[in-house]
């Protein structure tokens, strides 16, 4: 009897589906302390652990730890354009490439890069241009490479502040750093550097307006550099939830002017025996 090659067969023994059924997020209460102590409504950033210098095969690199937020990058270049059709005789080029390790995140990801991380390479490279001098690099191309090796929240915040001090290490003239930081709107109250269930918490059958707020900004010039908004909010919440995290920025600023100082120090040469 003739089979139907065409035909999937289903397989020898299956299992329940509810053995693969994610659990909804956890609801978080708006209005009690957050569980790794810091207060809400206010300026409250995790302390963070920063280090440049780390991979010797880049021309800069830098390391950020933020509570369990771990990012690094490398910044490769300034090298020739690899297609003459993009190359641009008065101005260089910045590429960014942002990714995800397989284990960053709780469900396991693939090595194949997907929207979510062309969206963040984008925004990273939106947040990076305006500080970087590139009409000093004529036809040339800078690439920054992000690689998230642990995902609890703040994830672009904290890639933009990494992606500009690998650029600062590896030499790169620049206006200024640029600095990240995010906030989290819940109704009436707000979470500055969010953690990743507090990004993705949720009340069913709640009315308030919510959204999530990611700000990079030059501290030195005072100005912003790249915005992005998820979720809904209100005017007046936007704008106040944007100079809270231009307030937060500042907070970061003495640590990562201390780790560049840092680097410059371990990198220069032993002063001369007379």
């Amino acid at each position: 009897m003739p089979t139907d090659t065409k035909r999937v067969r289903g397989p020898d023994v299956s299992q329940s589906p509810f053995l693969f059924w994610s659990r909804p997020a956890e609801v978080l209460p708006s209005h009690e302390p957050r569980a790794d102590g810091r207060q809400r409504d206010q300026v409250d950033v995790r302390p963070v652990f920063v280090r440049c210098g780390l991979v010797s095969q880049a021309k800069g690199s830098a390391y950020i730890e933020a509570g369990n937020t771990k990012v690094l990058c490398c910044v490769y270049g300034p090298r020739e354009t690899e297609r003459k059709d993009e190359t641009d005789m008065k101005c260089g080029r910045l590429t960014t490439d942002m990714r995800f390790a397989p284990f960053s995140c709780s469900e396991r990801g693939s090595w194949i890069q997907g929207s979510q991380d062309k969206d963040f390479s984008l925004m990273l490279q939106e947040s990076l241009q305006p500080a970087v001098c590139l009409h000093r690099y004529p036809r040339s191309q800078i690439e920054v490479n992000v690689m998230v090796l642990e995902n609890s929240g703040s994830i672009l915040a904290h890639a933009v502040t990494c992606a500009s001090m690998a650029l600062a290490d590896a030499g790169i003239e620049m206006y200024d750093l640029v600095l990240g930081c995010s906030l989290r709107q819940d109704g009436g109250s707000y979470v500055v550097d969010p953690t990743y269930p507090e990004e993705n918490s949720w009340r069913s059958g709640s009315r308030e307006k919510r959204g999530g707020l990611t700000v990079a900004f030059l501290p030195s010039l005072n100005q912003v550099s790249g915005l992005q908004s998820d979720g809904e909010m209100a005017e007046e919440t936007l704008t106040a939830g944007i100079r809270t995290c231009i307030e937060g920025c500042y907070k970061l600023y003495p640590v990562i002017q201390q780790a560049l100082i840092k680097a410059v120090r371990r990198a220069a040469p032993p002063p001369a025996e007379s």
